[in-house]
């Protein structure tokens, strides 16, 4: 059976919002769980850092910034793992792309006012309850 794996994300940033539905759309397996950074999960895992999206795997190991996005898109599709020859860049130099991206979210993508509210159907893999 898979364990879970958690997915923090900015909960006021359209484009986290947008990835977090892209996310559930392409989880057949059912394993990703959601919390917002800003909800009392992150505070329970002592995550501050609102300008990055936090990945926890299986093995309770926490991946940021672009390493979080590479572990996400390697366990969302088959060819995913293609994903991981990215770790030949040098992590800093994946994340100033990564930086420039969430630094200019809320200008390019927008904000909401409020957090995200989960559906009814999608209630099962938000950790934060409503």
């Amino acid at each position: 059976m898979n364990k879970k794996v958690i997915v923090f994300f900015d909960g006021h940033c359209n484009l986290c919002n947008w990835a977090v539905d892209f996310i559930m759309k392409f989880d057949k397996k059912g394993v990703f769980y959601f919390a917002s950074l800003q909800g009392q999960v992150a505070k329970s895992y002592n995550l501050d850092d609102l300008d990055s999206v936090v990945f926890i795997d299986e093995s309770k190991r926490k991946y940021d910034q672009s390493d979080a996005f590479i572990e996400i898109v390697a366990r969302l599709f088959i060819l995913g793992k293609c994903f991981y020859l990215l770790k030949i860049i040098p992590r800093s130099l994946r994340d100033i792309l990564y930086q420039f991206v969430a630094k200019n979210r809320y200008k390019v993508f927008g904000r909401k006012e409020t957090c995200r509210i989960a559906t009814s159907k999608e209630k099962a893999h938000f950790l934060d309850k409503n």
